[in-house]
């Protein structure tokens, strides 16, 4: 039995006057909040409607294959250093309407195969052609696709076998039934989802575009403009874990120039992220990075230098998933047309004649295609069909998908002029045929401004037209799918 001092608690009777007040600030506290929005890294109260759905699928061919983005490039694969994936990200708003994003780790994406695509997914899963967006990491160290009218990056400028144009193919017609599995699957693994958006900066991508005494070539220039926005969609579980991040950024995929299949920085950058997040999915679109390249990037560190570059990327990404995300809301409403993007006068065929005659390989080839083009059709083409996409969430967000290699230009003067919104601008969409000069580069000259068409079956360069004709149609689809804002309620 305790033997100790007891000490006795008496208990005072005690004004509550103080307790009135207290309860009057703790109800305007909460009141600033809900007017505020919530504290940063919160949890939103009020959640939009949203489904989402994503997939994934190996696209690393079986067997050693033609690599697709050098030229000087003497013989094919010999191995990988990592898988190469096509992934999918189905979304669907409280209306309905679904959008499919789908991501590849190849140089480009040729028309034929966006064409093909889009068919086949409206007829099975009534996917709208404008609802369907593919995009290209433009990893120079893939395998070659099918060559085709207009694609730059095909079989028939490698000087190609017969046995390796089929096998080309070949590769083409398995990655198509892959990439309509691979939408199929991501359509049915829609479920209740949250969407937000965020962004942060990497800073490893430089303007390449270095003048010299012969003129513009390609080099690192710490003085050019660049675009070190790294845009990111969240998708979240209705728990709050991450299902998905898309994400983007506006540099060449070309840090390795080896014979071993990879996803350079994109593709690190997206397992680093897979890896940090069991279970999400990682997606990687590439922005106008056409006149910007990773740097550094010389061998021989150039696979230390990408698995860093990755690093960055997805370092940014996480920077961006910590802060309070902005809510993404519906509808969803998307548009996709083409512009005829008018060429300069192209050669004559005197002139074409004589540039036969170089010793000079691309420059023969490509005299023989424009002949080949005029015995055929009797004159050579004065136009191309350039595919622009939009898609907007309701008010909270435009995304603007460009195709072809587009130059930093773009997306400065696109996010500079569409005020409300962020704007997310991404090159190398839906057909990957060539370079989108800006007027500017398309002044300087250089091998952005109209040299790269040498490698291909166009006559280039663009007329001073180019930029006008982009940016005109782009503003043309903004303002038909961006939503009327709502009126303010007069109190």
């Amino acid at each position: 039995m305790y033997k100790g001092k007891v000490n006795i608690l008496v208990i005072r009777p005690v004004t509550l006057n103080w307790v009135l007040p207290l309860c009057l600030i703790i109800l305007a506290s909460l009141t600033y909040q809900k007017a505020v929005g919530q504290p940063r890294n919160a949890p939103n109260l009020q959640q939009e409607k949203w489904k989402a759905g994503v997939a994934s699928v190996v696209i690393t061919p079986e067997q050693s294959m033609w690599m697709a983005g050098y030229a000087a490039r003497t013989k094919p694969s010999e191995g990988k250093v990592n898988d190469l994936y096509a992934k999918a990200l189905a979304i669907e708003d409280a209306q309905g309407n679904r959008l499919v994003i789908v991501t590849v780790d190849l140089l480009g994406i040729p028309r034929y195969l966006r064409d093909w695509l889009e068919i086949q997914v409206n007829e099975r899963y009534k996917l709208p052609p404008e609802n369907l967006l593919l995009n290209a990491s433009h990893t120079h160290c893939g395998p070659a696709v099918m060559e085709t009218d207009y694609s730059i990056y095909g079989d028939s400028f490698y000087g190609l076998s017969p046995e390796q144009v089929q096998q080309s193919k070949q590769y083409a017609e398995s990655l198509q039934k892959k990439l309509l599995q691979l939408v199929g699957q991501a359509v049915n693994n829609l479920s209740e989802a949250r969407l937000g958006y965020t962004h942060a900066r990497a800073g490893f991508a430089m303007n390449r575009r270095s003048k010299t005494e012969r003129g513009y070539q390609i080099g690192p220039n710490p003085d050019g403009p660049v675009d070190h926005d790294v845009p990111v969609l969240r998708v979240d579980n209705p728990d709050g874990g991450l299902r998905a991040v898309l994400f983007g950024y506006a540099c060449h995929n070309t840090t390795l120039n080896f014979y071993k299949f990879c996803g350079d920085y994109a593709g690190f950058a997206q397992q680093y992220l897979e890896e940090a997040h069991p279970g999400a999915t990682a997606l990687f679109v590439i922005g106008c990075g056409g006149d910007q390249n990773p740097y550094p990037r010389e061998e021989p560190r150039s696979l230390e230098y990408s698995l860093q570059h990755g690093r960055a990327l997805a370092n940014a990404v996480e920077a961006a998933i910590i802060c309070n995300p902005r809510p993404v809301r519906g509808p969803i409403r998307a548009a996709i047309e083409q512009t005829m993007l008018e060429f300069a006068a192209p050669p004559s065929q005197e002139q074409l004649e004589q540039q036969k005659k170089s010793e000079n390989k691309y420059e023969r080839r490509h005299a023989e295609a424009l002949l080949n083009e005029l015995q055929q059709t009797g004159k050579i083409r004065t136009t191309y069909p350039y595919l622009i996409q939009v898609v907007g969430f309701g008010n909270d967000l435009t995304m603007v998908a460009l195709a072809g290699e587009v130059v930093v230009d773009y997306s400065l003067r696109l996010k500079a002029e569409l005020a409300g919104s962020p704007v997310w601008v991404a090159g190398y969409c839906n057909d990957v045929f060539g370079y989108i000069p800006s007027l500017r580069i398309l002044n300087e000259g250089g091998y952005e401004g109209g040299g790269a068409m040498l490698y291909t079956p166009l006559p280039g360069p663009f007329a001073p037209s180019v930029e006008k004709q982009v940016i005109d149609k782009v503003h043309e689809l903004v303002n038909r799918v961006r939503a009327p804002l709502e009126k303010k309620t007069s109190f």
